[in-house]
């Protein structure tokens, strides 16, 4: 059941619960299916004290949601940030159930996290932290069982500390979490393999809606939010395939760039300046301005592309309508359910606005590259093997192709309308990514026996 407390996750569903209405309407025994795969496998929840620098007990709220494991092991990140609760972690653990399928790859929906903020804390502290979590995790954990990952919070050095502590517990070396350092189990590129995915999965959507907007083209105008691992690496895959990137953002404000738009130097800089836990507002670059308490979308007068890649409902509606505005013709998610329901419903009805209109794909599918990637260091780790970056990439670029061929495919079947009678009509990618995701899971699920 889904309670008045858990906002997010209700938002999540009944995203699904739209999509899925031509699919069910017409196969009516998948309606059981439905009911069952709402509600997680099981739900883990815990305390966790560790000590702060001052030899003070801190206190905080730990979590995994292992929500499904049809496919293969529970596989999702871990996410270290003051607003995780229960209704975040079941949105985007429903969500990741969904997204894995779309990689084609054996992993089943997981997420979990912790209400602790590193922001302000010593390496010291954190790895307390992190061992205090771990303790905790490691007996509901496993290589076969659940695989975590990073997520907002939960970088490199997060992933170490809890790798290492999950080694001493279980006395045992083994691939249990994804997005190691690449010495000790990792795989190449997985920190740009969000933000790259992102972009080859763009770059089929451009191909069939808006080749005038090729990323080769510096006149192709691109706005990025956020300025994380996925911001930043989908604005390096832009300059260095050539279009102009306008924007990135964090949770103070927005840094829109000059005439010419970010560049390499610029967007490595403000990774450095993120790494020390540093804000956008202390960078000063000439001709770069910032706007404090602003997100990129009602900034910038012209947009063709926007990826927003900073967290859930960043963009509303009346950010959507000022993209529409500016001209957008893809939107597409890098940070998982990146815009409001209200927004959603502007850029969908954009859609069937003939050859002008906005394309919008979801982040289940847009984003699916990290988990995609984590999921090859998985198969890495099981062969004891470490592919070189240039076959990790290829692997990627194939997975993202297949992910949008089949949100494509069920997107042209399910979305509901009639392109004769509506003209020149773009396919939802929403429903496509949501019915294709959702029947491989059933359709798992059903020969398990869980139901009939």
């Amino acid at each position: 059941m889904v309670l008045p407390a858990e906002p997010e996750f209700e938002q999540a569903l009944n995203e699904l619960t739209h999509s899925l209405g031509p699919f069910l309407a017409a196969n009516p025994a998948y309606k059981k299916a439905f009911e069952i795969v709402q509600i997680p496998e099981r739900i883990i929840q815990f305390r966790v004290v560790w000590e702060d620098d001052k030899g003070q007990a801190q206190v905080n709220r730990g979590f995994r949601v292992q929500y499904n494991s049809a496919l293969g092991p529970y596989k999702g990140g871990l996410r270290l940030h003051p607003s995780v609760n229960l209704s975040i972690l079941k949105f985007l653990g429903f969500e990741q159930t969904f997204k894995n399928a779309l990689t084609g790859l054996a992993m089943g929906g997981g997420k979990g996290g912790a209400d602790f903020d590193p922001k302000g804390k010593s390496d010291s502290e954190i790895r307390r932290f992190c061992n205090a979590f771990m303790v905790e995790l490691f007996r509901h954990i496993g290589a076969d069982t659940d695989v975590p990952a990073g997520d907002i919070g939960t970088g490199g050095r997060e992933i170490g500390f809890l790798f290492g502590a999950y080694k001493k517990l279980q006395n045992e070396y083994v691939g249990i979490l994804t997005g190691k350092g690449k010495s000790w189990g990792g795989s190449s590129i997985r920190p740009e393999a969000t933000g790259y995915g992102v972009i080859y999965f763009v770059e089929h959507m451009i191909a069939k809606s808006c080749p005038e907007y090729s990323l080769s083209k510096p006149s192709t105008l691109v706005a990025v939010s956020g300025s994380g691992n996925v911001a930043q690496f989908t604005a390096l895959k832009i300059i260095q395939l050539g279009a102009t990137v306008l924007s990135l953002s964090d949770s103070k404000g927005a840094l829109i760039a000059p005439a010419g738009g970010f560049t390499k130097d610029v967007v490595e800089a403000i990774g450095a300046l993120k790494l020390r836990g540093g804000a956008l507002a202390e960078l000063k670059v000439d001709g770069y301005t910032y706007h404090a308490g602003k997100r990129p979308w009602t900034l910038l007068p012209e947009v063709h592309i926007a990826l927003p890649g900073a967290t859930q409902n960043e963009v509303s509606a009346e950010e959507a309508e000022a993209l529409l505005k500016a001209g957008v013709r893809i939107v597409a998610e890098g940070s998982n359910m990146g815009s409001t329901q209200e927004a959603v419903e502007l850029f969908e009805a954009s859609r069937v606005k003939g050859g002008k209109g906005c394309w919008y794909a979801p982040g289940k599918a847009a984003n699916a590259g990290g988990v995609a990637v984590s999921g090859l260091e998985m198969a890495q780790n099981s062969q004891r093997l470490a592919w070189a970056p240039d076959e990790v990439d290829a692997r990627l670029k194939g997975i993202m192709s297949e992910c949008y061929k089949t949100c494509l495919s069920a997107a042209e079947k399910w979305s509901g309308e009639d392109a004769s009678a509506t003209g020149d009509v773009l396919p939802s990618l929403l429903s496509g990514a949501n019915v294709a995701g959702f029947i491989k899971v059933a359709d798992a699920m059903r020969e398990h026996g869980d139901w009939w």
